[in-house]
């Protein structure tokens, strides 16, 4: 199973988003995510997120809180462990490119309009709602949610930074 960030920085009731458009052979084409990506080996989970907000934005997060983790099941992919955070603060100015997509900020209220995989609106509702923390596992058969479980706040996962 990988293990993976995504991260959905905020600023002025925005959301940086990455369309989807660059990347070969990505599951995610077309869709429009938070920017993160696959730990590597010997990396921490906090690191990795870090790294890949660097990598993908050119910006140093300074203040930023685990959301929640998703365990991803498909038919197509290969499992996945998915740690998600919100930002609020950060330095540097944003990247003019990404070698993945295109980043803009994007109104926290529009964001449902936009071609997003059916589980990220679930959990993006939930970063929206509320600061409760969260665990589910999502099944998809194919682009399809097949299955959603909910846990409840008791697992160690979601109190690793």
């Amino acid at each position: 199973m990988k293990t993976t960030t995504l991260c959905y920085i905020e600023k002025d009731h925005k959301y940086l988003m990455l369309h989807r458009t660059k990347k070969k052979n990505d599951a995610s084409e077309g869709k429009w995510i938070g920017v993160g990506g696959k730990v590597e080996p010997g990396e921490s989970v906090e690191e990795c997120l870090l790294r890949e907000v660097f990598e993908e934005t050119n910006l140093t997060l300074t203040a930023y809180e685990k959301r929640g983790v998703i365990h991803f099941k498909s038919d197509q992919w290969e499992e996945e462990a998915m740690h998600i955070y919100t930002a609020t603060d950060f330095t540097g100015n944003l990247a003019g490119d990404c070698v993945e997509g295109e980043l803009a900020w994007i109104p926290v209220d529009e964001i449902m309009e936009l071609p997003l995989w059916e589980g990220d609106r679930i959990f993006l509702k939930k970063l929206q709602e509320d600061n409760e923390k969260f665990y589910m596992t999502y099944t998809y058969t194919g682009e399809k949610l097949s299955e959603v479980l909910d846990y409840i706040e008791n697992s160690e996962i979601l109190a690793e930074k």
